[in-house]
């Protein structure tokens, strides 16, 4: 088994909440990370028809073969459970009585706050982070990350990237789309994703990527909130605050795995990396879910942004840390020249005192430290909103 970074976090709040809720994409490890942290508990999967059937029909029943608690997988298939757990938990009054996992988001999380609020704690496990990755021992060589993505499968099981992706994306529109939706096109929707990838680290042009697909922008938005939900993308929202100039209103889109917006774009080999017009974006993309992937596995809830006026100057991550901010710029080159920092350096004097730090991420191999910025090897991107970089963890 990979080691996982959420571990630590999950332990915790199983000691602190009587129920902890795990949601993430499917594959993304939740099963086997919650039996590893949890190995005296009984485990179901309400994937399976029987067990399914038999928690549909007979909750109290169902429940009543796990008197200490259980891990339960993919608790959105049976919601109903959820206040049935709750009469239970408030009951007993025992710290980590019920591990819960669930793959997606926006319908569990309206469950859970229903039934569960103040009852559960919540944590999101995504793929592999490259720390994890790199702890493991599997490589971290920038085109290899970009082709392969973060399932941890690929990496424990050796697997071939385009088949493993390639049939991750088929289950997932076969399976989770057809219970989800009633997906008359499959071919449109599947265009639709393609598209998507090929915007990532984009402004987020609605009607343009429903033009493109040949869809109506109501019928995009829908499926763009069909892959939130089911943690294929996630957008990030601009920053805003009153500093008098006209910024961008549109969130940036981005991929929660970027070996799989590199498979939907056409990447079947490293090798095709090299020239690939995209490999910037697709960069972008793995340097932003680093960040947010440290933060999650802490247990923290990223309120990450980025910066664009009008004018087009942009920086590429913006948080707040404290009173202050911190600004990201993020280049894939492996060498850092003196133009990496012009936009950095303009947004900085945009935004002024409150920058409190500054930071330039790219794809070499070592660390510098600049008058007022400090450039990271994209290997430590994460310690950017997270504790110091630590291989040995």
């Amino acid at each position: 088994m990979i080691a996982r970074d959420l571990a630590v976090t999950l332990k915790s709040r199983a000691s602190q909440y009587p129920v902890v809720t795990v949601t993430g994409p499917r594959q993304s490890g939740k099963t086997t990370l919650c039996k590893a942290c949890f190995p005296e508990k009984p485990y179901s999967n309400l994937e399976r028809p029987d067990i399914r059937e038999f928690a549909l029909s007979d909750p109290a029943g169902y429940l009543s073969q796990f008197p200490h608690g259980a891990v339960i997988d993919e608790i959105q298939r049976v919601p109903e459970l959820l206040s049935w757990i709750q009469v239970r938990v408030d009951e007993n009054k025992r710290a980590g009585e019920f591990i819960l996992t669930g793959s997606h988001q926006f319908e569990l999380n309206r469950h859970i706050s229903q039934s569960l609020a103040g009852r559960t704690a919540l944590c999101t496990l995504l793929p592999l982070s490259i720390v994890e990755i790199l702890a493991y021992g599997a490589s971290t060589n920038i085109d290899r990350l970009l082709h392969a993505g973060g399932y941890p499968r690929i990496h424990a099981d050796h697997l071939d990237p385009t088949v493993a992706l390639g049939d991750y994306f088929a289950t997932y529109v076969e399976r989770d789309l057809r219970e989800l939706i009633n997906l008359r096109n499959i071919r449109q929707f599947e265009l639709f994703v393609r598209l998507a990838a090929g915007r990532t680290g984009q402004l987020l042009n609605l009607h343009s990527l429903a033009a493109d697909t040949g869809i109506s922008s109501v019928t995009a938005r829908e499926w763009l909130s069909l892959l939130e939900a089911s943690f294929i993308i996630f957008l990030l929202p601009p920053w805003f605050a009153n500093i008098g100039k006209r910024l961008t209103k549109s969130p940036k889109l981005y991929f929660c795995d970027v070996g799989l917006a590199a498979w939907l774009i056409g990447i079947r080999e490293e090798s095709h990396l090299d020239v690939h017009p995209l490999k910037g974006q697709l960069f972008e993309n793995l340097v932003v879910l680093e960040i947010m992937k440290g933060l999650l596995n802490q247990g923290k809830h990223p309120q990450l942004n980025f910066y664009r006026d009008s004018n087009g100057l942009e920086a590429d991550l913006v948080f707040e840390e404290g009173d202050g901010l911190v600004v990201t710029e993020i280049k894939s080159g492996q060498t850092v020249s003196g133009e990496a920092f012009a936009s950095l350096h303009k947004a900085r004097k945009i935004l002024g005192d409150r920058v409190k730090k500054s930071y330039l991420v790219y794809g070499g191999n070592e660390n510098q430290t600049r008058s007022d910025t400090k450039v990271l090897t994209y290997l430590e991107a994460s310690s950017i909103a997270c504790p110091p970089f630590n291989a040995k963890r």
